[in-house]
This record gives structure tokens, sequence and C-alpha cells, in this order.
């Protein structure tokens, strides 16, 4: 059944991403609770709702607001509110490291001196240049311009409260190769292809196949929308658990924010030996580009760790090379199943993109799966280092990624510990995501080869930690109507 989503009362960013090439995440601390629901009050003009915009009329910058549950506390939140939301969220991201695999040197004492105290606020800038992206080779300060005013407008607010304390912030952006902009991050992957497709969504920019739930009879169809905004119907038809009252949650969500950074030399050093060896196993001659060129060990190896070429390509459709006409068709890029791959012959077992949304392949035509979906928000931080260098695996580069579902334990907390971190649902035992799984440099991880041919699979043995988390935390993202209760106090459970 479709559903009507309130999307003037939904913050923006949510049901549609902005896609905006520049953003400014801001953490800020609440020292008194009448000070900071003044400040609310006060930033309440500046939040965007995810209301479509007309054609040509993309704003110069939108700012959106989360909150902790400490920071819902310090704000007078009542506890007969504050002890209706889930336990994940109330104890909070650090609390659930062993859950998460935020260990060693993703721990929380490793993290950034700002995440290490409490964080109460989070607020975003999303921005675009003063140039059209597409015209830039680069992006200077000067093209930050509107990201800078609405920053300066927002600072002045918070300074002027005297109850709010600035902890930190962090940029992000897209990245340039060759003097492109791109859709990449630090290793050279295409992102943000495959998020889901859920029912409220515009029709006109939703292409449903591969990003939906697949029927029986093969067509796709958008996910309840409650899966992803709280107070709808989910998969199972039922309304998620929620806050209360239910005025406070509906149309909300949850978040899961991580700076994730890349250590980008360990990953091409990695890549470019094991490529050599895998090689070795392979017949070459297949693999080609659909373009004429060559294709590098390295590439193929890349490709079956994370189940997309490089340019986004998925190998499920297109095994032996990237793409361009698979990939530029939004009615084709995601549709696939793993239905005639059961071992991974196409694309492995235990590829970063079967992990993280294994469609068909758990059995039951996908509901396993259904219930576990995410929707990614977030940009890179951070200049990338241009191909055919090694990088460093030090300095500033890596990936905000947000999460946000209607459940962080059964979406988000699942998948990154059960599918991330753990490989037994793809028969791949101990295994980890060999990307972005929390690796020791002792584990290793299973390429599945043709089980018609007579070459045998490929063994990425010693892998090391190629993403460390770097800060974090679990926000409640409210409605419009939410923010205008917490801002008056005006929140009863009775």
């Amino acid at each position: 059944m479709s559903h009507i989503l309130e999307l003037t009362d939904i913050q923006g960013n949510v049901v549609l991403a902005y896609k905006f090439p520049l953003s400014r995440y801001i953490l800020l601390r609440v020292n008194d609770a009448e000070g900071g629901r003044d400040f609310l009050q006060r930033a309440l003009p500046h939040i965007n709702s995810g209301e479509l915009w007309e054609d040509g009329a993309k704003p110069e910058a939108t700012t959106n607001i989360s909150f902790t549950y400490t920071g819902l506390k310090a704000l007078g939140v009542p506890q007969s509110s504050l002890r209706t939301f889930p336990v994940a969220f109330q104890e909070g991201m650090k609390a659930r490291a062993d859950i998460l695999g935020d260990t060693g040197t993703s721990a929380p004492e490793n993290w950034d001196e700002c995440w290490r105290g409490e964080v109460h606020i989070l607020l975003s800038i999303n921005a675009r240049t003063v140039t059209p992206i597409q015209d830039l080779t680069e992006i200077t300060e000067a093209e930050k311009k509107y990201l800078h005013d609405h920053y300066e407008a927002l600072r002045y607010l918070w300074e002027a409260n005297g109850s709010i304390t600035w902890l930190g912030e962090q940029d992000g952006n897209v990245l340039f190769y060759d003097g492109h902009p791109t859709a990449k991050e630090h290793f050279g992957f295409t992102d943000g292809i495959g998020n889901p497709a859920f029912s409220g969504m515009d029709l006109k920019q939703m292409k449903v196949p591969g990003r939906g739930k697949q029927l029986p009879d093969g067509r796709w169809v958008p996910l309840a929308a409650g899966e992803f905004v709280l107070g709808y119907p989910d998969e199972a038809q039922e309304l998620p658990l929620a806050p209360a009252p239910h005025m406070l949650s509906r149309n909300g969500t949850f978040m899961a924010y991580r700076k994730l950074h890349q250590n980008v030399a360990s990953f091409r050093k990695y890549l470019m030996a094991q490529g050599k060896r895998y090689e070795k196993t392979l017949d070459m001659s297949k693999y080609r580009h659909a373009d004429g060129r060559e294709v590098q060990g390295w590439e193929i190896l890349a490709a079956k760790m994370a189940g997309r070429w490089l340019d986004g390509t998925p190998v499920e459709l297109s095994p032996y090379g990237e793409n361009p006409a698979v990939l530029n068709d939004p009615m084709k890029n995601n549709d696939f199943d793993y239905d005639e791959d059961l071992e991974g012959a196409r694309c492995p077992l235990g590829a970063h993109v079967r992990r993280a949304n294994p469609r068909d392949a758990l059995g039951f035509q996908g509901q396993l799966t259904n219930r576990r979906r995410i929707l990614r928000r977030g940009l890179p931080y951070g200049t990338a280092t241009p191909f055919g260098e090694l990088g460093n695996d030090d300095g500033e580069h890596g990936i905000i990624f947000m999460s946000l579902n209607a459940s962080i334990e059964r979406q988000f907390e699942f998948v990154q510990q059960q599918w991330m971190n753990y490989g037994n649902d793809f028969i791949q035992g101990n295994d980890k995501d060999i990307l972005v799984g929390d690796n020791d440099g002792s584990t290793q991880a299973v390429i599945q080869n043709d089980p018609d041919g007579d070459r045998p699979p490929f063994v990425c043995a010693d892998i090391p930690r190629f993403v460390e988390v770097r800060g974090g935390d679990y926000f409640f993202i409210p409605s419009l109507t939410a923010l205008r209760m917490i801002s008056k106090q005006d929140i009863s459970t009775i």
C-alpha cells in the first residue's frame, strides 16, 4: 500500500538526497535547557523541509538539525518521552562499539577529540558551488561562498545565545579526479548508486528496478515507507516502534553518523600486490572494458571486492569489464539479483554490495533483506589521490557515512555486525567485508571462481583494516512539527 509522505514536515535530505557538492557538519553542546530551546526556536526558520523544489529552483544551501539522546535530555525533553526511545539510541554509538566492530584503531578512545565527550546537536549544511560544479576543475574558497554565508548566519545564533558550546566541525566535498568532479570516494569506486526506493518518493525521480523489492513475477516495486520514516507502515505492515508521543516521532527518522578514515596507501598497495597474484589464476583474454581498454588484474580484484567495477558497473551484469551502457541507464544499473549466481562466480559471495544488499541471495524472495535496508547520505572529505599514485594513510581523507533508518538495531547495526563483520549468512564463515570490515592484518577472504571451471578460488590473505572510524553517534532527525514541540517544551505522553 502506498502512503503519501508529508514532505513539508519531514526534514530535507531524508526522502530524497540533496546531491550538493559541499557540506559542513557542526557539533554543538547544550549547556542550559532554556537557552538551548531558545537557540532551537531561532534556528527553526533556517531548517529545510523535504518539500520538492521546482525545476531550476535549487537553493544556494540548506540546513538540517538532529540530536543525540543526551542532546534531547539537555533540551528538557521529559523523561516520560525519553524512556520510549530505542535502547541503541539511548546508549549511543560509543557504548555499542563492540557490536559495531569499533575496536583497535577504530575504538572510541582513538576518535577525534570533538567526539570523545558528549555531542548534543548536529547541524548539517549542504551547499552548491557558486559556479556550476560540472564547470569546475577544483573547488576554491570563493566557490564555497554559499556554504560560508549559511554557516556564519548559524554561528551568529549559537554565539549570541550563550548556552551553546561549539565542539567541532567537519567539511565534506565531492572528489575531483583528472580535473573533473566525480561521484567517487578515495579508493576510486563510484559511490551512492544503490540507495533504496520507497513508497511516497517522487516517482519521476525514483528508478525502482533493483532498488525496491522484487515480486515473485520479477517486477520491482518500492519498499514500504516505514522502513525509513517513522509513523508509516513498514515491510511487516506494522508501525515501527517509535518514541512517544506520536507527534514527536512521526515524520522523523534515526541516523547513524560516522566519520570513516580511509587508508588509501594501504589499500592501493594491497590491491597491486594481490592483483598480480590474482591475474595468474584468471583467463585474462576474457576481460576487456566496453571501450576496448585492457583490464588489469588489480582492477578485476577491486571489482570482485566491491561487486562493482571502479566506474560503478555491477559485475553481476558485466563480469568482464566496465560497461557505460549499463552504468548510465538508471533502469538497468541496479536491475539484477543473485538467483543465477548462487555460488558467486560473477559477484563473490562476500563482495561489499552483496553484503550490503543481498537481494534474493538469502531466500524468501528477498523478504529478509527488505527489513535491513538503509538510506545512505554523506560526502567524502579531503582531497583525492590521483590514480597512479600510492597516496598516504595518514592525513584527513575519508567519507562521512550517514545511515538513515527507522530502526538503528534492526537495520544499521545488523548490517554492520552480521553482514559487514561476519560472513555466516553468506556461507563465508568468519570472513569479513574486505573493504570496510574490522580486519586486523590476519584475516582472509575468499574470491570464488567459476564452479564449472578448473581454476581454484582465490584467497585474499592478511587483510589490513582499510577503513577506520574517527567519530560518530546516533542521532534523531525530528520532523518540523517535533522541532517546534521541543523548542516550546510542548511534549506530553499523557
